[in-house]
């Protein structure tokens, strides 16, 4: 059985048909252009460099082709890249799909629509309650497509919906521990905060930030929405500026992307189950790669650090 291209350990030969994810052109010190080339299957992504890259090169492996190619494993400061022998696109009698090479989230949408739902009928305030379910069924088909970031974490098919509800599971128990927390406020800044990422990133394939995405951000894309849905069902009072400022201030700080700290309990809360999934999720899928007694690559959303797996 082939391995995946994850599976492979450094040093050894890869020779797989991948999807290309990013494709940027860039200009050597010997004045050369190269293209860095971000290639994946369903295991996991790996950089590739393509030295003396054409123009017809440029063309020919864009994001979302496919491409077969062989190579090496090989670690250079730290990460695994691919030292690239061959690669040439697919040709036409080659029947893949992209579906083949996308890692996807390990619920099905149907399992995490099931959970978020019920989180929302636990809800005891009507307004919060009306407000999140009427920006989820709004947003609901893309939502459980998304990734939740282009890199770092959950950056695969349904990740978002996937950090969604490892989060409202880990703010359950929270507030089973610390029964003062308002589990409606709770559980609304969770479903809530990174929605506006279906409008801020471009899809699940290849995902890039869109025009919208850069210039306003997801933060603010998702504070607009909610006051906008709080006009179209008839809703005021303090439950919609405390919705916001969840959103607003779940980065946690202004240098992390967030306009204001956060200024209530359950948004400090909401903040740090934010961080919490996300580091756990890249430690996870970093450590899975590694033998015990190994260390990982140096993880840079973790300031660069590489992980050992311990033997015991």
């Amino acid at each position: 059985m082939t391995k995946a291209l994850l599976e492979h350990e450094i040093g050894e030969q890869v020779e797989l048909y991948l999807l290309i994810k990013s494709s940027t052109k860039s200009i050597a010190s010997n004045g050369k252009p190269f293209l860095t080339l971000i290639l994946q299957d369903s295991s996991g992504e790996i950089e590739a460099k393509l030295w003396d890259a054409s123009d017809q090169d440029e063309k020919n492996y864009q994001a979302e082709r496919i491409v077969k190619v062989v190579g090496d494993i090989h670690n250079y400061r730290g990460r695994n890249q691919l030292k690239l022998r061959q690669i040439r696109p697919i040709a036409p009698t080659e029947n893949y799909r992209i579906a083949d090479f996308l890692e996807t989230a390990p619920l099905s949408q149907e399992e995490m629509a099931e959970k978020i739902t019920r989180y929302i009928f636990e809800m005891k305030n009507s307004h919060i309650q009306r407000i999140t379910r009427h920006l989820l069924k709004k947003y609901q088909s893309v939502f459980f497509e998304y990734p939740a970031a282009t890199k770092n974490h959950h950056e695969y098919v349904s990740g978002l919906a996937y950090h969604v509800v490892s989060m409202l599971d880990l703010a359950k128990s929270i507030a089973q521990l610390y029964p003062s927390l308002n589990r409606d406020l709770l559980y609304a800044g969770v479903i809530l905060h990174d929605l506006g990422k279906v409008i801020e990133l471009s899809g699940p394939i290849s995902t890039s930030y869109t025009v919208v995405g850069n210039l306003l951000g997801h933060i603010t894309i998702m504070v607009n929405e909610i006051g906008k849905a709080a006009d179209e069902l008839g809703i005021t009072g303090e439950e919609v500026v405390i919705l916001q400022h969840l959103v607003l201030s779940h980065h946690g700080k202004q240098e992390w992307g967030s306009p204001k700290p956060p200024l209530i309990k359950e948004a400090e809360i909401l903040h740090y189950i934010d961080n919490l999934d996300a580091k756990m999720n890249m430690l996870d899928r970093a450590l899975q790669h590694v033998k015990p007694g190994e260390y990982t690559e140096r993880i840079f959303a973790l300031d660069n650090r590489s992980f050992y797996k311990p033997t015991i």
